[in-house]
């Protein structure tokens, strides 16, 4: 008998790909135009703005879930490779950095990805953290559909919360 986990499985929004590839092409012609009068300038935004065309693309034709929570943690494609599970969340909160939307997690320091990693990444994280984020922190930017304060205080309660609680809340969950 096979025992379905509950899960919230949250995915990118085609519209927003849609905007930022449209977004982008007015850049891209200017840069073009651009190449034979300052080539360095025309360059420096045919390639920039190429680049997020082309990342544009990729959000649009990418069909992977961007976010999935379920009992045994938060798999988020744009914080970690691994589920980050819920006995590690200490505290989450909600911020706007540059007019993009994350959920920074603050996790136990002893299992933070930075004390198994060089200099330079752990720089960045200090980086992070001066500018009010986490090391770990989930960005909502891509994403459909979503809720930021009620996936965040869903976050809460989750890393809180015994495993039968938890299938409740991920049950009652309403994006």
């Amino acid at each position: 008998m096979k025992h379905d986990i509950p899960e919230i499985r949250f995915y990118n929004s085609k519209k927003k790909a849609i905007l930022l590839m449209l977004s982008c092409v007015p850049f891209i012609i200017v840069g073009i135009y651009f190449i034979s009068k300052k080539p360095m300038l025309g360059w420096g935004s045919v390639v920039i703005f190429g680049f997020s065309f082309i990342m544009g693309i990729i959000n649009l034709l990418d069909n992977r879930p961007n976010l999935i929570i379920n009992e045994i943690g938060i798999y988020a494609r744009s914080a970690s490779r691994n589920y980050i599970v819920w006995e590690l969340i200490q505290d989450a909160y909600f911020t706007t950095i540059t007019g993009q939307k994350y959920i920074c997690l603050i996790i136990d320091k002893r299992f933070k990805p930075s004390q198994t990693k060089g200099m330079l990444y752990r720089s960045a994280v200090k980086l992070n953290e001066a500018i009010g984020a986490q090391e770990m922190n989930i960005y909502l930017g891509q994403i459909k559909h979503i809720d930021e304060e009620k996936l965040t205080d869903l976050i809460l309660k989750m890393s809180n919360a015994d495993t039968e609680r938890k299938a409740e809340l991920l049950n009652s969950y309403t994006p």
